[in-house]
């Protein structure tokens, strides 16, 4: 009986891991974002961005600025913290008026998702320049 409690429980875990897999891997997140920013070490426009997961695991991102005609690929790691996110949104640490694009959060959900740091934002944080962070709300499509 107590083994019958475990499986139950192990299938439960399982299963809702499976469901936030999905969120990040068959939606789209939307967000009109009102300044340049870079990720992947390449510039994306102010206006309309989608993110969506490129692959099957959901560890590489395509981020589409649709009406710059300007896509990119990003890698991403997953991260968890100790409350769930409020909103879709998308992170920037900002260094001054240069924008990066550094995680994105799900609603509902305390897995967040962050990219890996390109080669200019990691010479700005080597050079001591203080960064900010900043949100922008986005949602599903």
């Amino acid at each position: 009986m107590k083994q019958a409690k475990w499986a139950v429980a192990v299938m439960m875990l399982v299963f809702s891991g499976l469901a936030v897999g999905q969120t990040i891997s068959s939606s789209t997140i939307v967000a009109e974002v009102p300044f340049q920013f870079v990720a992947a070490d390449r510039v994306v426009p102010a206006g309309e961005c989608k993110v969506q997961a490129e692959t099957m695991d959901g560890k590489t991102l395509i981020i589409r600025n649709v009406e710059a005609r300007k896509s990119l690929f990003a890698s991403i790691s997953e991260t968890e913290s100790k409350q769930a996110a409020a909103n879709y949104t998308l992170v920037f640490a900002r260094y001054g008026d240069q924008y990066f694009l550094t995680g994105i959060k799900l609603a509902g959900s305390n897995i967040a998702y962050t990219l890996r740091e390109g080669r200019l934002e990691h010479e700005l944080r080597a050079q001591n320049v203080s960064a900010t962070e900043e949100t922008v709300l986005a949602s599903l499509q």
